[in-house]
């Protein structure tokens, strides 16, 4: 089990948190509301990184930075150009998927890659209810300021271990960067997004847990058939962090990344 040590440093003009263990060159984005704890497990498995995005954690907050989904794009590039990392696995969850935009971009720089459960850069989405009311100003603001631990327990059952800190971190600066990031993308624009999908021909494994109460199971075979090596494994019973009810995960992914 390799160790995993906090560091801080800047990427570009932000002051960003991120996991590290040595071993091999996995970079892990998380989603919302998490962090980069999410992914503590797996680099004790495989070595990597693991940042806590623009505006999420311990990260940097500052009102004028670009939280939008293509800002998150070119963060994670900012970042993996940051940390030296010329060829890389990443493994994405939720809005993860704004690596994809980077991949798409440099698809040479990707060896291997992980969807899970991952916000689709695909037609036919529609955005669930909370993301919905995060979109619809005035009321998304509202809605931000009632967020405590207990009503994340309540949106997001999955976290609730977690509730409490997930909530502590959970801060204006955090809550500012969501609005910003939802209301970058309607569909029609995560659609366009992911149009050059094709691009990333590394190794892919698409795994989905089928009880995600935010996006259905079936986008999972939509990635993998977006993408030109690309395989999906569903997980009956899990949710939208199926690593939390299926803890042999942790090892199927260590495995394909090469550990």
């Amino acid at each position: 089990m390799a160790e995993v040590t906090e560091q801080r440093g800047l990427v570009g003009e932000a002051e960003i948190v991120w996991h590290e263990a040595p071993g091999l060159p996995v970079l892990y984005l998380h989603g919302v509301p998490t962090d980069g704890d999410d992914w503590l497990e797996f680099l004790k498995e495989t070595g990597g990184f693991a940042p806590d995005l623009l505006g999420y954690g311990r990260s940097g907050e500052r009102g004028d930075l670009d939280y939008s989904m293509e800002g998150l794009g070119h963060f994670v590039e900012a970042f993996a150009d940051a940390r030296g990392l010329e060829r890389m696995s990443m493994v994405v969850h939720d809005w993860g998927s704004a690596g994809l935009l980077f991949a798409m971009r440099a698809p040479e720089r990707i060896e291997r890659l992980v969807i899970i459960n991952a916000v689709p850069l695909l037609p036919g989405y529609r955005w669930h209810r909370i993301a919905r009311i995060w979109r619809t100003r005035g009321l998304g603001e509202l809605f931000m300021g009632a967020t405590s631990a207990r009503t994340l327990g309540m949106l997001a059952p999955d976290l609730k271990p977690r509730a409490r800190l997930v909530a502590d971190r959970f801060d204006q600066g955090t809550q500012r960067a969501v609005l910003r990031l939802y209301r970058s993308a309607p569909e029609d624009a995560l659609a366009r997004a992911g149009q050059q999908l094709g691009r990333i021909t590394c190794p892919t494994l698409v795994v989905w847990g089928a009880r995600d109460a935010y996006i259905p199971a079936g986008f999972a075979q939509a990635y993998a058939d977006a993408l030109p090596n690309a395989s999906a494994q569903v997980l009956p019973d899990a949710g939208h962090w199926p690593w939390l009810q299926d803890r042999e995960l942790v090892r199927t992914l260590s495995r394909f990344l090469g550990r």
